[in-house]
């Protein structure tokens, strides 16, 4: 027996990754007009973003019902003797509550810990897979949470979009509202602060963009984990990636932003997230 890890699919991890490390992912839902999609099972990230920039139809999102939840932890509990689920930030999402309400409804022996990240995409991700690789150590429920909620303020995201329309439309804008008005010609950066989106700061070209992103990296110290994300620019992505240098190169994950992100992300979004030492 042993701790399960359980995540939503906006953490963004890579198919293979959670696979192997045994991560179980609840899909968020995109929908077309009267068609919803369970991102990544139903759609691809390839064809949501073509839908998303030809299609005629404006997309919204859905959290997973709390009947998702349970199905999934039922499933988890008949081989585990706890479940340690981590989700997108409240502030941003109510998956978090679906999760909560399944661990009431469910009544389950087998105890589960719910945490909520205050963070999006590979923020959340590697958080995630800390935990997934602490499981597989053989640690305990209640020690993982534990170091889980102390690795939620050591974990940061710096993201530059490409345009705040995307973000606006979806109503996930938060304390950034302030700048739609001024940015006809810039590129916004952005980061979470207490689960919400705050401004950092503007540049006038994606390539000084690029540039943040990197000091965003060069000022942390003792950085453990690593990942950059991307909407629709994957060679850009991994051009940045290699261009790290303050954490070995096997040891930084470049990641797709999935559907449930990347209807208010929308395309040429490209960001950075760590977590430094506990």
């Amino acid at each position: 027996m042993a701790v399960k890890i359980v995540t939503d699919s906006t953490s963004d991890i890579p198919a293979q990754l959670a696979k192997e490390l045994d991560i179980a992912i609840i899909p968020l839902y995109v929908i077309f007009g009267s068609t919803s999609y369970r991102c990544g099972i139903d759609i691809t990230e390839d064809e949501f973003y073509q839908k998303l920039l030809n299609g005629p139809v404006w997309p919204t999102t859905s959290q997973p019902t709390p009947e998702d939840f349970i199905e999934v932890y039922t499933q988890l509990a008949k081989e585990a003797d706890g479940i340690l689920s981590i989700h997108i930030s409240s502030k941003l999402s109510g998956t978090i509550n679906s999760a909560e309400q399944a661990k009431k409804l469910a009544n389950m022996k087998c105890p589960i810990e719910i945490v909520d990240s205050l963070e999006i995409s590979m923020a959340t991700g590697i958080i995630v897979i800390a935990a997934a690789r602490m499981a597989r150590a053989g640690k305990g429920l209640t020690e993982i949470a534990d170091v889980v909620r102390k690795m939620v303020s050591n974990t940061k995201l710096l993201i530059l979009f490409d345009t705040l329309e995307y973000l606006a439309k979806g109503g996930r804008i938060g304390k950034a509202k302030s700048l739609l008005g001024s940015l006809l010609n810039v590129k916004p950066l952005l980061t979470l602060k207490d689960g919400e989106f705050v401004p950092v700061t503007q540049v006038h070209s994606h390539s000084k963009g690029k540039e943040k992103l990197l000091e965003f990296v060069s000022s942390a110290k003792d950085i453990e984990d690593l990942a950059v994300f991307y909407t629709t620019i994957p060679d850009e992505a991994k051009e940045l990636a290699t261009s790290i240098t303050a954490i070995p190169k096997d040891r930084i994950v470049v990641a797709q932003v999935g559907s449930a992100l990347g209807v208010h992300g929308g395309p040429g979004a490209l960001g950075i997230a760590l977590r430094t030492k506990n």
